[in-house]
């Protein structure tokens, strides 16, 4: 057993998600300094990704061989991600408007106090016009973008860079090469950060625990209880539905991605598990050009857990504080959120600078009706990661097979079991004897 634990990061995460649950219980106030664990796991994360991202989609475009592939990937993976975009989004809309979530609860704008808000309203006041969205994709400096880890504006450079080397063709093998062995390099130590995964899920849900109570973590509240119903729906019976007409299903997909989806559920950070994703759908028999384009930009564009969210607490503040909404209002609520969810990755406190941002540009609704959701938002931001990813990864899916760049044969072996998994520099080989994950 113990040897199977050393070899497994599953069961290390889990071992780590119990005891930090226990240590959050009985050790209080040594567990509320145990915050940085995860934190600095996520930052280790964090600064490879602005590197991985370039790496995986200069070589996947300059590796597609022709240009045309590459507009067809991205125009798919738009249309793709818009339509399930406002699927969630009306799905949100929906829940919320059909239970009434919020209402009763008779809050007057008078009682809230915005202080607690600090200056998040002010920071959403300036994201909600499609001009600002545009111009926030373009880099002041290329260097700027890595810096301050911008993947938009990463991805932008990285699509346009890698175009440049297919369009120079073998004049430009040898920066080809090199990026193609950096990535190796890239991913090497990203096989030695994960290997820290355990340790920054038990300093999480120990930070966690003590700070809330497991009462806390079991019952949050009927605003939480709905968004996590909602998301389950939406993996389930959408989602699920993706995967069906793609030629595979849902739950041995899910299994699939066990160790990434529980990483995320103790960081509430879908960063954490980019890398690792992107080798793993490679594996299932997806081509690298379209796992390359279609992941980072879904970590943009097709935020299906925050859609939810974005709808569902619209309306509980809107119920809350006895503002009615007419149908004019609820359009508005879903075209502008529409516009505000894609800018959502990225930004410090996104789900809530966000939801400022939209508010803002919905006068119907108060905006400091934010802080109602303030409590809340740590626990709605790990459905909200979990959806995200899932989301994702189905995209990817679909849009392989929509391309035709996916064996789906080798696909359905590898869910089933039949080819193992081993995370790895190189491209993962089956029935390699190297530690598992």
């Amino acid at each position: 057993m113990l040897r199977w634990c050393s070899r497994s990061i599953f069961l290390q995460v889990v071992l780590g998600l119990m005891l930090g649950i226990v240590c959050g219980l009985t050790l209080p106030e040594y567990s509320s300094q145990l915050k940085p664990l995860g934190d600095g796991f996520i930052k280790l994360i964090k600064m490879l990704i602005g590197l991985i991202v370039f790496c995986v989609v200069v070589s996947g475009i300059s590796g597609a061989g022709d240009l045309k592939k590459v507009g067809r990937i991205g125009l798919k993976s738009v249309i793709y991600f818009e339509i399930l975009t406002t699927i969630a989004l009306v799905i949100g809309l929906v829940m919320a408007f059909s239970t009434g979530i919020g209402s009763g609860a008779n809050i007057h704008l008078e009682q809230l106090s915005t202080a607690d808000m600090g200056d998040i309203a002010q920071r959403g006041q300036h994201m909600h016009t499609t001009t600002q969205f545009l111009m926030d994709l373009i880099p002041t400096s290329v260097i700027g973008a890595f810096a301050e880890n911008n993947i938009l504006q990463v991805l932008l450079f990285s699509v346009l860079f890698g175009s440049a080397l297919n369009l120079v063709g073998e004049a430009a093998s040898g920066i080809s090469r090199l990026i193609n062995e950096l990535s190796h390099v890239i991913f090497r130590i990203m096989g030695m950060i994960v290997r820290l995964a355990p340790i920054g899920v038990f300093g999480a849900i120990a930070f966690t625990t003590s700070k809330y109570g497991l009462d806390s973590l079991q019952h949050l509240g009927s605003l939480v209880g709905l968004f996590y119903l909602t998301c389950v729906a939406f993996v389930a019976l959408i989602l699920g539905l993706v995967m069906r007409l793609s030629g595979l299903r849902m739950l041995p997909f899910l299994k699939y991605l066990r160790e990434e989806l529980l990483i995320v559920l103790g960081t509430a950070s879908s960063d954490a598990v980019l890398p690792q994703i992107m080798r793993k759908l490679e594996h299932l028999g997806i081509g690298s050009s379209t796992v390359g384009l279609v992941i980072p930009t879904g970590y943009s564009f097709n935020l299906d857990g925050f859609s939810i969210y974005l709808t569902l607490a619209i309306v509980f503040i809107a119920n809350a504080t006895g503002t009615p909404l007419s149908m004019s209002d609820l359009l508005t609520i879903l075209l502008v959120s529409l516009i505000t969810s894609k800018g959502a990755h990225g930004i410090p406190g996104s789900a809530l600078v966000i939801l400022a941002a939209t508010l803002t540009a919905i006068p119907a609704i108060p905006v400091v009706g934010l802080v109602l959701v303030l409590a809340v938002d740590w626990f709605m931001g790990i459905g909200r990661a979990l959806t995200n990813l899932i989301g994702n990864c189905v995209a990817t899916v679909a849009i392989a097979r929509w391309e035709k760049d996916i064996d789906v044969q080798r696909a359905n072996k590898v869910l089933s079991g039949q080819q193992g998994y081993t995370f790895q520099a190189r491209k993962p080989v089956a029935g390699a004897h190297q530690q598992e994950f």
